[in-house]
């Protein structure tokens, strides 16, 4: 069955860095746009970034831009999220998530397009 697994979540200081992974197994990376959004406590779960089938094509919000950065290897079925300069306002639970989409169409970063959803990591900023 699909399966979407993030790792590499944990505590870390502002200014630092995270890089998380989603493995994903069932499927072919390839014919599937992946997404990161994060849910902190209290707050709807909110897009961060995306990256459509064949890499391509990015998107982030407007929080991400210019400290995060998404990447797949699809030959590694994973998908990674490079987090730089994190600050406490990063602190939640990251989720990866999937849905099948045509080569090269632009990625959407709105949950209702996402089909399949991992089960999350933890990211806490804290001095």
């Amino acid at each position: 069955q699909l399966q979407l697994v993030e790792s590499g979540g944990g505590l870390v200081q502002p200014g630092t860095s995270l890089r998380l992974s989603c493995a994903i197994s069932g499927f072919r990376l390839d014919y599937y746009a992946i997404g990161w959004f994060r849910q902190a406590p209290g707050k709807e779960r909110e897009g961060i970034s995306c990256i459509n089938s064949r890499g391509g094509n990015t998107n982030y919000a407007d929080s991400a831009k210019g400290r995060f950065t998404i990447s797949r290897d699809n030959a590694k079925n994973t998908v990674y999220l490079q987090m730089n300069s994190l600050k406490p306002e990063d602190t939640a639970v990251y989720y990866c998530a999937a849905y099948e989409v045509l080569p090269l169409r632009r990625c959407a970063l709105s949950l209702g397009e996402y089909d399949y959803w991992g089960q999350g990591t933890q990211v806490t900023v804290s001095s």
